[in-house]
């Protein structure tokens, strides 16, 4: 486990807090080619008294972990954020998945995302697209739109973090309708699709699902193109 969160990129001092373990016995089992020995006293997590609690929140709303760490944190929790997730991915194995995406979501569920034309500007005496970012929340239909020329995939991932800010919180799942930002190659099975590496990065960081809209099925994308 020591070397699999090394490998992840986590810091020593992370390691150390997240197993409660000393910064150089964490050194010492690292540089080991034995595996670590742990002693047999159980150590009680410090998400123990917060689990079911975690549980209803996914069962009833299958929020993200990032939402569900700043749910905990105020209610008193002090642990890492690594173990948080690897238990919520736990428990969302044991959910049902559903075979086609409602058009009425619950509450804190998913988002869609698109990006709309609207004519040109003129920047430095050149004619450039003007673009419209729209994040749409499916149950609220709460939207934030931002306008720009540049539909790079940092500068779509910058759009999310202003509408993250704006919106005040993060779906469990956002929906997109096989932008080249996030999709590279787009397969009939969602699964199969090549996605975007930089992107997929950022889903995973801020704890949410990337979904795509069904090839030929325009009803998945209602949102965003009947508002």
């Amino acid at each position: 486990m020591i070397r699999e969160m090394r490998n992840r990129g986590m810091k020593i001092t992370e390691i150390a807090k997240e197993l409660g373990m000393s910064r150089p016995t964490v050194r010492k089992y690292i540089k080991s080619k034995r595996p670590p020995e742990y002693s047999k006293k159980k150590r009680i997590s410090k998400l123990e008294g917060f689990k079911l609690y975690i549980k209803e929140r996914i069962d009833q709303y299958n929020l993200s972990a990032v939402r569900i760490m700043e749910e905990i944190k105020k209610k008193g929790y002090t642990g890492g954020y690594t173990i948080l997730k690897d238990y919520c991915s736990t428990l969302r194995k044991d959910r049902p998945i559903n075979a086609v995406i409602r058009f009425e979501t619950e509450p804190g569920r998913q988002a869609q995302v698109d990006f709309g034309e609207f004519g040109y500007v003129e920047i430095d005496g050149a004619r450039t697209k003007l673009y419209a970012f729209s994040y749409i929340l499916g149950y609220s239909r709460y939207r934030y739109v931002e306008f720009t020329v540049d539909i790079t995939t940092q500068s779509l991932i910058k759009l999310h973090l202003n509408a993250f800010r704006y919106t005040g919180g993060i779906p469990s799942e956002i929906l997109y309708d096989n932008m080249k930002q996030v999709v590279l190659e787009r397969r009939i099975k969602a699964s199969e699709s090549r996605f975007n590496e930089a992107f997929m990065q950022i889903s995973e960081y801020y704890g949410f699902t990337v979904r795509l809209c069904y090839p030929y099925r325009p009803q998945t994308k209602g949102r965003l193109s009947g508002t």
